[in-house]
């Protein structure tokens, strides 16, 4: 199994997560007690055995999104491990941020782990919760400043063009593995440039492709982030160029690639002459599951439980212990693929 480190976006595609065998378990269990949910907002709970006297909050932008649910259930897992109370937030609005913390701090929370709905308010986040003497720790989305620059507190997140980096490494691996003539080989990259943390992605598969020759690197611009727009922005590159043999697809996520495929199947490609590897680890597992292979070879899974579980024990631990978490963690991805799928997704936490 390799692994492999990456950033943020289209975190909200790992709903996908939700359809494979109904292994996802997403959402926040009822093992929660405690406090009254929030007027307005869906959850604010309290995890059940307490034994420290520590309380953190754990604040979300998007509780309705598998992603966040993910989170906080392996938040969840983190506080039965360390005796803590889990305080479960939605602040899915700017005009909500400041009072859900001083709501925590009411509450007694000693520490606040947040994915807020707008960096920009990282310095009324930082005085509010110095104000409060609450620690402060920032997820997925770095929070910023007055300046515009990353505040300086500890922060666990993705690297969008690392992980792009690594679905091209991937495909040259695998390009080796075959045995494929460079000059019977293209890349096929599924861009979409106007959103940035997109563009780092396929820009880094691309950079990630060491060696390849440019000529045969050829960009199809999506209209649409769905199965659908990658079809269509492939159809087009796959039009023109008839001399490939063999297709190496990259994209921003595993619906970009997915479409690539599928439109290199409706051209009669042979799937053996086709390698795809997505990104978010969440659609491209259905087409793992396929008995007969396709082009979808595999996808880098992120992996919302160290996102979930690590802050909230390293929050822990810097409220009890005066161990300060580290300024910086990037997170590491796995690549996955119909050899490891069930066994990655079982050591992630993801399957029953």
């Amino acid at each position: 199994m390799k692994s492999i480190q990456f950033d943020q976006l289209s975190l909200a595609s790992i709903a996908g997560l939700a359809l494979v065998s109904s292994l996802l378990a997403v959402g926040c269990n009822n093992s929660s007690t405690g406090n009254t949910p929030d007027a307005g907002n869906s959850t604010n709970t309290a995890s059940t055995g307490a034994k420290s006297g520590t309380k953190i909050a754990f604040l979300v932008k998007q509780p309705e999104e598998p992603w966040f649910q993910l989170e906080w259930k392996f938040a969840e897992e983190a506080a039965t491990k360390d005796g803590f109370e889990l305080i479960k937030l939605a602040v899915t609005d700017s005009d909500q941020v400041l009072s859900k913390i001083e709501n925590v701090a009411a509450q007694g929370a000693q520490g606040v782990v947040i994915c807020s709905p707008d960096v920009k308010l990282g310095t009324a986040i930082e005085k509010k919760c110095k104000d409060r003497n609450l620690k402060l720790m920032s997820v997925d989305d770095q929070l910023l400043g007055a300046d515009g620059k990353p505040l300086d507190i500890p922060h666990l997140g993705i690297s969008a063009k690392k992980i792009g980096t690594s679905v091209g490494t991937a495909l040259m691996d695998e390009m080796a593995v075959r045995k494929w003539d460079a000059k019977d080989t293209g890349l096929l990259v599924i861009t979409r440039d106007e959103l940035d943390t997109a563009k780092e992605r396929t820009d880094g598969a691309i950079e990630g492709a060491k060696g390849f020759a440019a000529d045969h690197i050829f960009k199809a611009p999506q209209k649409t982030t769905d199965v659908p727009g990658g079809r269509d922005a492939a159809s087009v590159v796959l039009t023109q160029h008839p001399e490939i043999k063999h297709w190496l697809i990259a994209g921003m996520n595993d619906t970009a690639v997915m479409g690539a495929v599928r439109a290199t199947e409706s051209r009669n490609i042979p799937a053996d002459d086709v390698v795809g590897i997505g990104i978010n680890g969440s659609e491209a597992v259905e087409d793992l599951k396929k008995d007969k292979p396709n082009g979808v070879f595999g996808s880098i899974l992120l992996q919302a439980k160290r996102h979930g579980y690590e802050t909230s024990d390293a929050m822990f631990k810097w409220i009890t212990a005066n161990t300060v978490p580290p300024k910086i963690t990037y997170t590491d991805g796995i690549l996955l693929t119909r050899k490891n799928y069930v066994q990655v997704l079982k050591e992630q936490g993801l399957s029953k």
